[in-house]
C-alpha cells in the first residue's frame, strides 16, 4: 500500500474506533462543503440554457436526445411515453398544446399519437455544451476583457509590492518619532470599507483626468494597510545587524532595501502577491465606476454584458466564470508553499 493510502486508512487501534468514524465523516463533509460548489459550477458551465432552467436541477449536464424524422425540418426531441395499455414507446414530440403532446414514431411518422405530458419522460444523455466556452471568444470581446484584467492585475500587483514593501521597510527598520502612531493610523484604515471612500476617490480620479483609463483602476488601490502590516511584521524578524553591516560596507539605503530586505522578505511578498492578484482580478465595483467604454472593461465588468435587461445568458456567465478562476488557481498552486511561511513568519515578533 502506498504511503498516501497508509496515511488515509490509519486507525486509532486495531479496529475501527468511534473517533475514527467521526473523523472520517468530518473530513468527508469538509471536502464536500469546500469543493462541492466549485465542482457544481464547472458541470453547470457545460449545460445548455434549457438544462439550467429545469427543476429540480441535475448535477450532470443532461440534454434531451433528438431524432431526425422524415417530413420535419428540425430534429424532434424524444420521449419515453407510457401508453394506455401499459406499454412504453419512444416517440418524438411534434408540438405541445397545453398538457397534451402530439407525438410521432420516428420509424412511422405518418401517425400522430396524443399523450399527456405526465405520462412521458424525456430520453436524456450526458452531453457537454462546449459552445459555452468557444462562442464568447468568437462572438464577444472576451479576449479584450481578459487582456485588460491581466494588465490591471499584473501592474497593480507589482506597484503594490513595491509601495507596501517600502512603507514596511521604513516602519520596521527606522526609528523616528510617531512611528507607532503612523502604524496605528494605517491599521485603522482597515475598518474603512471601499464603499465609504468611493466619493472621495471619484473626485480625485476626476481631478487627475483618469476616468476611462486603466490607470484610474490601478492607482487608487495600490497602497493597502493589510500589505503594509504583513510585510512590516515579517521585516521585524530580519536582524538589524545585517543592515548595520551593510551600512559599514557603505551600502546606500536603496541597496539595503533592494538587495537585502526584499530577498529576505520573499515569503511575505509571495503571500501579498497572492492576495493582491485575488483582489485585483475579482474587483468589480471600482472598475464599474471608473470605466464606461466597453473596450476598457475588465473581465469581471465584461461578464456583465451577458446579463441583458430581459435575458440573462447564464450558460455564458458560468463558463466565463470558470475561465476567470483559472489564473487565480494557478497563482495559488505555484505560490501556496509560501503562504504558511509568510504568515507564520509575520507573527514571530
Amino acid at each position: 500500500m502506498s504511503a498516501v493510502g497508509t496515511f488515509l486508512l490509519r486507525r486509532r487501534g486495531r479496529g475501527w474506533h468511534w473517533t475514527d468514524v467521526v473523523t472520517w465523516i468530518w473530513l468527508i463533509s469538509g471536502v464536500f462543503l469546500m469543493f462541492g460548489p466549485a465542482v457544481w459550477l464547472v458541470f453547470s458551465s457545460f449545460k445548455t440554457p434549457a438544462a439550467l432552467a429545469e427543476f429540480p436541477p441535475s448535477f450532470l449536464p443532461y440534454v434531451t436526445e433528438q431524432a431526425v424524422v422524415p417530413g420535419y425540418d428540425k430534429p424532434l426531441p424524444l420521449y419515453n411515453v407510457t401508453m394506455p395499455d401499459g406499454s412504453s414507446r419512444v416517440l418524438a414530440e411534434v408540438r405541445r398544446i397545453g398538457i397534451v403532446g402530439q407525438m410521432v414514431d420516428p420509424k412511422q411518422p405518418g401517425e400522430i399519437v396524443k399523450a399527456n405530458i405526465k405520462d412521458r419522460t424525456s430520453v436524456r444523455k450526458v452531453e457537454f455544451a462546449a459552445g459555452n466556452y468557444t462562442e464568447p471568444f468568437q462572438r464577444f470581446d472576451f479576449f479584450l476583457f481578459l487582456r485588460n484584467s491581466v494588465f490591471v492585475t499584473v501592474v497593480a500587483t507589482a506597484i503594490t509590492l513595491l509601495v507596501n514593501s517600502m512603507a514596511a521597510f521604513a516602519l520596521s527598520k527606522y526609528q523616528f518619532p510617531g512611528r507607532t502612531a503612523v502604524m496605528l493610523m494605517i491599521l485603522a484604515t482597515l475598518m474603512v470599507p471601499l464603499s465609504v471612500i468611493v466619493v472621495p476617490l471619484y473626485s480625485v480620479i476626476g481631478t487627475l483626468n483618469l476616468f476611462d483609463s486603466l490607470w484610474g483602476v490601478i492607482l487608487p488601490t495600490v497602497a493597502t494597510p493589510t500589505g503594509v502590516f504583513l510585510l512590516r511584521q515579517y521585516m521585524l524578524t530580519i536582524p538589524d545587524e545585517l543592515i548595520d553591516a551593510a551600512r559599514m560596507d557603505k551600502a546606500s539605503e536603496w541597496q539595503i532595501y533592494w538587495r537585502i530586505i526584499l530577498p529576505l522578505s520573499a515569503p511575505a511578498l509571495a503571500v501579498l502577491a497572492i492576495f493582491s492578484v485575488v483582489w485585483r482580478w475579482n474587483d468589480f465595483l471600482w472598475p464599474l465606476i471608473v470605466l464606461s467604454r466597453k473596450e476598457l472593461y475588465t473581465l469581471q465588468v465584461g461578464l456583465n454584458v451577458y446579463a441583458g435587461e430581459l435575458n440573462v445568458q447564464w450558460h455564458y456567465i458560468l463558463a466565463m466564470t470558470v475561465v476567470s478562476m483559472i489564473p487565480v488557481v494557478l497563482i495559488f498552486v505555484f505560490l501556496q508553499r509560501f503562504i504558511t511561511t509568510g504568515i507564520a513568519g509575520s507573527g514571530l515578533k
